[in-house]
Parts: structure tokens; C-alpha cells; sequence
């Protein structure tokens, strides 16, 4: 007993204990755990005296009953630890094979607390209160929910927020962050690898997103952190934490914890428990299950008319077929297309989540979407399927999402449309969408870098401030944010999107699947509005082909190359840089019998206009013209999205005025200048890959 007091009497002295320290030990009295107890029932540190931390859970039911019934909060055994290289995270938090995730010692909880470390130290708070955890529903989705969940406890997370289920799709986790509690959610831990595969020998991933909405930056991910931080757990079934101490030096490089140390016991959360249902986790922290749609469907109400929508999509001469790809955005198609838009359940497919997403790969293209492309009427490269004969059989517009419903692919009856080219008509039929048209149209749009110059043209011609970015949805969302966060222009609304199938607007902070379904749907209803039921209705094609004899259209596809060793792919991106970029072109690109001669290489950078920060090496830039004078453009990029090796992304890009060579299949307009490409980069020599795993 420590008594704080010079008093004698023994009433006095009770009264004025201010702590207790009490050791237990085994039956040879020798000493096994050493904590400081308060008279208020709260225990303020818990020592291991011995190297064996494996029975400390029976110890306490054994010997300290009362301690556990009783829920002494904010015990804590402190553990050395040692580093884990490889937890770098990438373009949208850290994706690995799921074994590393469940297998490796508290891999979880130190990416976690590296999280948290970070938040806290950036909100103005210096601590964080209320947190969404939310997940795609891929595998390992609830099991690592409730290790987050102790971890959150421990760091004094008053409130975290999850969907029924677990599961919520990452635009809606973004809607939710802005309007949710009252907008006092001050960030999202969201459990996904997005459009990678899922499931037990597939990926997992885990990322971060602050309280605007937004994905967090660079300067959250590259935080530099020196002092010595702590990794905090809740035991729920003894209710004491566990506090692992380590130092972080980086964020971004994040360690492991020593491999004697595991967490045991406890109910977890039932996460299919009924909305508003809350669990007590610690005295003072609890985790309460949400609406995941409410909020989402509202944010969408507020960017397009539902009423004409519904109206116009009753019509028996027009129909829809969305493909969720048994991703998260299914639930919430069903939501918005069945339960708002009075659809039938014929306009959807996959709609229902698996961890597995039922073997397939959730990514929204030519290539795994493939169900959606036949029933679409289209030949697996995005042409027409000539088999067909009877095109009223076919839907008007067809859409998919991938694994965690912020990507889209558009297409029509036989015609598939660019993630570029679908930017780039969003912002040229701006009048069709309220979002737009009750501000006087767009005050910003942007594209990432790789994606093709279809929206520049429309920008331009449109006098609408344009904006190239790096890949990754955090450089807009500084743009959409520039007055809200940094009190600077603003640029909203704001349409921005990306080539790798995103698309969305600033009444969230994430690319946003169904929005750019909804904005279609707007588009094709819009260009109907005059068109009698009896007539042939416009279709997606005849807006996509008006487009292009107005600005010109942009040949546009994208090589993937999946899989590739690590080593192979930098030395592939070092060649281009040393012989290109820093080479001389004429000596290491001579001309050749193809007429199509490289003229100028550069690697992209980017400074933020908004807040000044700079982005370097994030795209090789090769210039070509070919013999008639026309100029192309091939971008060679390392992906930050996969879990394992390396994917090697080729961008190709050739812009063309003359209509009447419109309509050529992409692949087959650009496969010249691709082949050009390979060969100078000498991309099978060096990766061994005779042909891309994908094209789209």
C-alpha cells in the first residue's frame, strides 16, 4: 500500500490511499504480475514479472474474479517489439494476401495504432472520439472488424460506428463521415483492397479516410512520428487493455509485435445485431451499429432528380442492368435502382456480397466483367458481337462496380464507353445533372494524369478550370476541399475521375460508383425528353458519337500487366527513365519501318495547387508522331494498388478529328503504337510476359 499522507490514524489514512499496488503469484510465491489499482475500480498499469505472457488470461479469472467481473479498464502489459518491412502503404492503404494479415502477430492492430497515432496527432483535438468502421465484405472482413474494435477501445475511442453487417461501400463510409452523428465523425478505418480478388489465399486490405471524407494524403502517410508511441488492445472478455510499446519512425513503415503476445477471450460484437444496437466495449468506449444506406441514398437525392428519374426509367422502351460484381456496392444498388427508382429485379446481377465475390475478380472492365459485356451485346474487346440480330433484347445501359462500389463501368447496347471519354461527356452534359445545373455547371474539373485528353478539350471549349493530377483520389480531394479545408478557392462543384474506371463529385470526397450510373441515367434521360414513346429512343452510342464528331475522339485503352516480379518491373520503369527520359532519344529510339518515331519523354511531377505540396515520379511520358504528322501518347506506370509483385500499367492515347475513322475498336486502332511501345521498352526481355494479362 501507497499512501500519500503523513496521518496516523487509520480512518484517515484509508481514506487518503490513493493507489494500491498489488502483485499476484503462483503457489512458490514467486511473482507473476505486478498492477497499480485505484479505490475507483480503475487499474493503471499491469507488469509482467516473467518472459511467459500465455497465461495471464486464467490468471486474472483465477485469482482476481473480482477484477474481472468488475471491468478493471485500462490494465496494461507494456512488450517490446520488433519491426516488419514491406507495410508501405500504397495509392490507397496497405493491401496484402490475407495470410499476412491473420497470420503474422498482431499485424492488424500495429497498422492500426499506426493509424490512430497519425489521426491524433492531425485533428486539432489531439485525440479521437468518433470513428466508422466499415468494410467491402471481403474475407477476413469480420474477424479483423473485431480486433480493430479493442484497439479502438484502447486508444479511448468513445464511439465507433459499423454498419449492420460490417459491410458499406466506400462512398457511402464517405457520405457517412460528413453527415453522420451530427458531423462529428472524425474519420473512417475502411477494411478493403478495393477491386482486387477476394479470399482466403486472395487480398485484404486496410486504409484510412479523414474527416472531410477524404482518402487520406500523402502527409498523412508519409508522417514522419520520432517519439516513442504505444499500441493499445482491449480485452473485452477480462475488460483490460494491453498496451504494447514501440517506437514508430515512420508511418509508413510500420512494426510488428513480439511474437510471444497474443490477444484472447472475449465476446465479439455482433455486427447483424439491429440498427442502434450498442456494445459496451469499456466503461468509456462502445460501438453502435448504423444504417449503412440512409445517409449515402440522401447525398445522391441532393445531386439528381429521382422524380424524373423514375419516371423516365418506367418506360417499357428503356431498361438497366447493373452488375455488383457480389461486391458492397450490390446492397446498395438494390437500395437506390429497386427501392427508389422502382425497378424490377431483372436490372440487377451479383448483387448480393461474398467474401469471395464469388470467385471473380471485382474489377469493373472489359476483361472480368465479362458476364455483364455478352449480355450487353458486345465481343470481349468492347465491339459489337455481329451474332446478334435482335437489339431490343438488349438493355439500354449496362453498369458495373467492383469490390468496394466506388469504380464504374458504362456501357450501351453494344457500345462500351472509356472510363475517359464517360468523363468527359459527364462534363459536357453538365445541364443534365442538378448537382450541376442549379450552380451554372462545374467551377473545377480534373483527371488523373494517365487518363486521356477527352476532358481537356471539353474543359476548354466549356471554360472550366482544368486540373492533371497524380493517380489516387486524395489529389482531388484537396482540389474539392481547397475553400472547406485550406479556406482558398473553390472549385466546387467539382467533377474529376480517373481512367482506372472512377468517376464522382464533391458531395463526397470518394469516386463514387452508383453517382456516375445515376449521372447516365440523367444523360440518357435528358437526351430523350423530346423523343415520343413510340420513337426509337437515343442511345448510348448516338451521345457518345455526337460527342466525338463535336470534339474529336480520343483512342484510348490501358495494358495490364499483373503479377510481375518486383525487381523485373523497376528495372523495366529504370530503362525507360535512363535511355528516354534522360537519354538521348535519337540515339536509343532510332526510327524504324513502322513510321511511328518517339519524340519526346518526360516523367511526370505534380505540385498542389491547394495546400503547395509536391508529388514526384508518378508516370513515364513517351511522345510519339507517326508518318502523317498525328501525335500519341503511351504513359508507363507502376500500380500502388496490388498486394504482391507488381503490376506494370501501359496507357495508350491517340487522338483523332476525322468522324469517319470513329468507329474502329480501340485496341485495334492503338495495337500498332503498342506494339511500338513494347519493343522499345523491351518488355518482354525483361518481365518474360509475351502478352498484358489485361486489356481494357
Amino acid at each position: 500500500q501507497h499512501y500519500n499522507t503523513q496521518d496516523e490514524d487509520n480512518t484517515a489514512i484509508f481514506n487518503s490511499i490513493k493507489k494500491l499496488s498489488i502483485t499476484i503469484q503462483d503457489e512458490d510465491n514467486t511473482a507473476l504480475f505486478n498492477f497499480i489499482w485505484h479505490p475507483s475500480g480503475k487499474c493503471e498499469r499491469v507488469y509482467s514479472c516473467v518472459d511467459s505472457r500465455t497465461t495471464y488470461t486464467s490468471l486474472f479469472q483465477a485469482q482476481c474474479p473480482i477484477f474481472a467481473e468488475g471491468g478493471i479498464a485500462d490494465a496494461t502489459v507494456e512488450v517490446e517489439t520488433a519491426p516488419i518491412q514491406g507495410m508501405r502503404p500504397g495509392t490507397s492503404g496497405l493491401r496484402k494476401k490475407v495470410e499476412v494479415w491473420s497470420d503474422t502477430q498482431n499485424y492488424v492492430e500495429n497498422f492500426v495504432q499506426s493509424l490512430l497515432d497519425t489521426a491524433k496527432q492531425r485533428d486539432p483535438t489531439g485525440k479521437i472520439d468518433t470513428l466508422i468502421v466499415a468494410g467491402d465484405g471481403r474475407y477476413y472482413n469480420n474477424e479483423a472488424m473485431q480486433r480493430i474494435f479493442r484497439v479502438c477501445a484502447g486508444n479511448g475511442v468513445n464511439k465507433v460506428l459499423v454498419p449492420k453487417g460490417g459491410i458499406m461501400s466506400t462512398p457511402a463510409v464517405s457520405a457517412a463521415i460528413r453527415d453522420l452523428d451530427g458531423g462529428f465523425v472524425q474519420g473512417a478505418i475502411v477494411l478493403t483492397a478495393s477491386h482486387n480478388p477476394g479470399g482466403p489465399r486472395e487480398d485484404f486490405g486496410i486504409k484510412y479516410n479523414e474527416g472531410l471524407g477524404q482518402p487520406a494524403g500523402e502527409e498523412f502517410t508519409e508522417a514522419e512520428v520520432s517519439e516513442n508511441c504505444t499500441l493499445v488492445l482491449e480485452s473485452v472478455f477480462l475488460s483490460f487493455c494491453i498496451l504494447f510499446t514501440y517506437n514508430l519512425w515512420r508511418m509508413t513503415e510500420v512494426w510488428n509485435l513480439c511474437p510471444t503476445v497474443r490477444v484472447t477471450g472475449g465476446p465479439d460484437v455482433n455486427l447483424n445485431a439491429d440498427i442502434g444496437t450498442t456494445f459496451q466495449i469499456t466503461p468509456s468506449s462502445l460501438v453502435v451499429i448504423i444504417d449503412p444506406f440512409e445517409v449515402y441514398i440522401n447525398s445522391l437525392k441532393s445531386c439528381f432528380d429521382f422524380d424524373m428519374l423514375r419516371s423516365f426509367w418506367s418506360r417499357n422502351d428503356v431498361s438497366i442492368l447493373f452488375d455488383g460484381m457480389h461486391g458492397a456496392g450490390g446492397p446498395f444498388a438494390r437500395r437506390l435502382l429497386i427501392e427508389e427508382l422502382g425497378m424490377s429485379e431483372d436490372a440487377l446481377m451479383r448483387c448480393n456480397p461474398l467474401p469471395d465475390f464469388g470467385g471473380c475478380h471485382p474489377d469493373p472492365n472489359l476483361t472480368y466483367a465479362d458476364e455483364l459485356v455478352k449480355k450487353m451485346g458486345m465481343a470481349p474487346d468492347g465491339s459489337a458481337d455481329e451474332s446478334i440480330k435482335d437489339l431490343t433484347v438488349l438493355p439500354t445501359l449496362g453498369a458495373a462496380n467492383d469490390g468496394d462500389g466506388d469504380r464504374n463501368m458504362i456501357a450501351g447496347s453494344q457500345f462500351f464507353v472509356t472510363p475517359s471519354d464517360s468523363l468527359a461527356l459527364i462534363c459536357d452534359n453538365w445541364e443534365a445533372i442538378p448537382h450541376f445545373a442549379q450552380r451554372g455547371g462545374p467551377n473545377g474539373v480534373a483527371r488523373s494524369m494517365p487518363s486521356s485528353a477527352a476532358l481537356d478539350v471539353v474543359a476548354q471549349a466549356r471554360s472550366i478550370p482544368l486540373f492533371i493530377t497524380p493517380t489516387g483520389w486524395k489529389f482531388f480531394g484537396n482540389l474539392m476541399s481547397s475553400k472547406e479545408l485550406f479556406d482558398g478557392k473553390d472549385y466546387t462543384p467539382f467533377l474529376c475521375g480517373e481512367e482506372s474506371f472512377g468517376t464522382g463529385s464533391d458531395h463526397i470526397r470518394e469516386k463514387d460508383g452508383l453517382w456516375a450510373v445515376l449521372a447516365w441515367m440523367s444523360i440518357i434521360a435528358n437526351a430523350n425528353k423530346d423523343v415520343p414513346a413510340n420513337e426509337p429512343v437515343v442511345t448510348v452510342k448516338d451521345i457518345v458519337k455526337k460527342h466525338w464528331k463535336k470534339y474529336g475522339r480520343h483512342f484510348y485503352c490501358r495494358y495490364d500487366y499483373e503479377g510481375v516480379e518486383s525487381g523485373a518491373a523497376d528495372t523495366l520503369v529504370d530503362r525507360i527513365r535512363e535511355l528516354f527520359v534522360d537519354g538521348n532519344i535519337a540515339e536509343n529510339a532510332p526510327s524504324d519501318n513502322t513510321g511511328i518515331d518517339l519524340i519526346h519523354a518526360e516523367e511526370f511531377a505534380y505540385e498542389d495547387p491547394v495546400d503547395g505540396s509536391k508529388t514526384s515520379k508518378q508516370g513515364l511520358v513517351l511522345q510519339f508522331k507517326n508518318s502523317l504528322g498525328d501525335t500519341s501518347r503511351v504513359v508507363f506506370r507502376l500500380s500502388g494498388t496490388g498486394s504482391s509483385g507488381a503490376t506494370i500499367r501501359m496507357y495508350l492515347e491517340q487522338y483523332e478529328k476525322d468522324s469517319t475513322k470513329h468507329d474502329e475498336s480501340a485496341p485495334i486502332a492503338l495495337r500498332a503504337l503498342a506494339d511500338r511501345a513494347i519493343s522499345l521498352v523491351a518488355m518482354q526481355e525483361i518481365t518474360g510476359r509475351e502478352k498484358p494479362t489485361v486489356i481494357t
